[in-house]
């Protein structure tokens, strides 16, 4: 599986719809080997992007809390915390 993806389940407060996001475009890049869009894959790409959020949303809702949370803040949060 890719490191770069981090666990968004057990985030305090919950992950934002941009960590979602930026989570499911790294999953589509690592299986597509697509890393930069061009005319002949932007569609597909960003279709994929789109569902892959939108069902990773709805299983981050639909499991329990975590008992501890992730040991790793996805890498939005960090940048915030940098540029404070």
């Amino acid at each position: 599986m890719c490191r770069n993806i981090t666990t968004l389940r057990g985030l305090e407060p919950g992950a934002t719809p941009a960590e979602i996001e930026a989570a499911a475009r790294q999953y589509c890049r690592k299986i597509s080997g697509v890393q930069k869009t061009s005319a002949a894959t932007e569609e597909a790409f960003e279709r994929a992007v789109s569902e892959v959020a939108s069902i990773s949303a709805e299983l981050l809702r639909a499991l329990p809390p975590r008992k501890a949370p992730p040991k790793v803040d996805p890498p939005l949060r960090r940048m915030a915390t940098q540029t404070r």
